[in-house]
């Protein structure tokens, strides 16, 4: 028989829906897709994550392609027009799905590259050789950001499967840099920001902000990163007849370091934080909600305690503070046995993480001008910025973000908390050009392990997050324009 019809108001106006039994079943169909073809999907997730596509190693660059003309085979398979644009290193992929006329438009970004799977000797099975444990998927890439992406697709392949075509208008903007700084994407987007014109931009490159607890993010730090390289020295020199008298480049960096960075955590670098604004008393009371607690932050962050500004809370740490961390040094003898020598040079490879409204530009300059300052007259001492990203802020007003939250709420019986990010995602501003919603949102969860050894991703939030965007895109498109 002949269905009921109910509208919902929206700001942007509501199409007449099928009542729940029309939506039900569009569900059930999905979940049936994804069971039937579960084996399958599994098993070709693997094939791509063996692909070890890390952007930053030279000797992996065939693979990047490798990994990038994988995808470009399925979506070809799935009837979009996929074109492979040429960078200075890694090519991007722009697939675009067949028209639906009068349907909203969405673009999907994402990256294919991923981060080197140092150090190895902490993997319980090989990076690249995918494995199945306690209802996980371990590989290099499983959440970030391969395994999300993948979701994705396979959720319009569901929908392919399931209703014979697509419901709106998809296109898909994917990466193989992002983790070495979007430099290709950035200039792509500078000179045809076009691309990102659109109703919204889903960007599943986050993860949940716990399990079970849906999230869309309303901001991303942006980031500095710098090398910062002492040398006191032409060479190195003989401990015993030297020391004393002649300057350690090691031991006179990490003065330096000292200066740029007191012990509670708080930068030193002058006018870091002339720019930083408090978090609104709104996102402060949706924060105490989350079921995020410090103990169990620092457990499972591998940590006896935290440390950081004890003035604000973890949350405000990792999410709306600007940070400086030093990430590894460089420099004197790090080999087996003893060699007593004073090393004439060393370099501190360090990022600052920026919250909104600070600049990435000046926080640079900041930072030369500190290190400068600090640099004792005996030293040669130079700041080198490998790259920068300015922060991101995102409004939840736009109705894409009405229409992800009922599509969490029907599959993970939750709406989505508003939430923020600690990490960086570089290209973000640059989707925003064209004034589209970015959507920032995942299926990952908190101890997916990115960019350590043993990434995973748990299997069932994989299966829930291609239901999800499914419904998610029919959603969309029952959305009037």
């Amino acid at each position: 028989g002949e269905q009921g019809k109910k509208g919902e108001r929206g700001e942007r106006g509501w199409r007449e829906r099928p009542t729940r039994a029309y939506v039900f079943q569009s569900m059930t169909t999905l979940r049936e897709f994804i069971a039937r073809e579960q084996s399958r999907l599994l098993g070709d997730l693997k094939d791509w994550l063996r692909i070890p596509s890390v952007s930053t190693l030279p000797e992996h660059a065939g693979d990047c392609r490798r990994a990038a003309q994988w995808l470009s085979d399925r979506l070809s398979g799935l009837g979009f027009k996929v074109e492979t644009l040429e960078t200075e290193k890694h090519p991007i992929l722009w697939a675009v799905g067949p028209e639906v006329p009068g349907a909203p438009t969405i673009v999907c970004y994402g990256h294919y590259d991923v981060q080197p799977p140092d150090p190895l000797n902490e993997w319980v099975t090989g990076p690249f050789e995918p494995t199945e444990r306690d209802g996980n998927l371990y590989a290099r890439g499983t959440a970030d950001d391969k395994g999300q992406v993948f979701c994705v697709v396979a959720a319009l392949e569901a929908l392919k499967a399931t209703t014979g075509g697509l419901p709106l208008n998809v296109r898909l903007l994917i990466e193989g840099e992002e983790e070495v700084g979007s430099k290709g994407l950035t200039k792509l987007l500078l000179a045809e920001p076009e691309r990102t014109a659109a109703d919204a931009v889903l960007v599943t490159d986050v993860h949940m902000v716990a399990p079970g607890y849906p999230s869309v993010y309303t901001a991303l730090r942006g980031i500095v990163h710098a090398e910062i390289h002492v040398r006191t020295l032409k060479k190195d020199l003989h401990s015993g007849l030297y020391g004393g008298a002649a300057p350690n480049a090691i031991e006179t960096l990490w003065h330096l370091l000292e200066q740029l960075k007191g012990p509670n955590g708080t930068i030193r670098v002058p006018g870091i934080y002339d720019r930083v604004t408090k978090p609104t008393a709104k996102e402060l009371k949706a924060w105490k909600a989350l079921p995020i607690k410090e103990k169990g932050f620092s457990k499972e962050a591998g940590a006896k305690a935290l440390n950081g500004e004890s003035r604000v809370s973890f949350l405000e740490r990792i999410w709306a503070r600007p940070t400086l961390e030093v990430h590894g040094i460089v420099g004197g003898f790090v080999g087996a046995g003893a060699k007593t020598v004073i090393p004439a040079e060393a370099t501190a490879k360090c990022s600052l993480r920026l919250v909104p409204s600070q600049r990435a530009d000046e926080v640079a300059k900041l930072l030369k001008k500190a290190v400068k300052k600090a640099a004792p007259k005996y030293a040669e001492v130079t700041v080198e910025i490998l790259s920068s990203s300015d922060p991101v802020q995102t409004s939840l007003d736009a109705w894409p973000f009405e229409v992800l939250d009922a599509a969490f709420k029907e599959v993970w019986k939750r709406p989505a908390s508003p939430v923020r990010s600690g990490g960086s995602i570089p290209i973000v501003g640059l989707l925003q050009q064209r004034k589209a919603a970015v959507l920032l949102t995942g299926i990952g969860l908190p101890d997916d392990g990115l960019h350590a050894p043993n990434e995973k991703l748990t299997l069932s939030q994989l299966w829930k997050g291609i239901e999800l965007f499914g419904r998610f895109f029919q959603m969309m498109a029952e959305r009037q324009k």
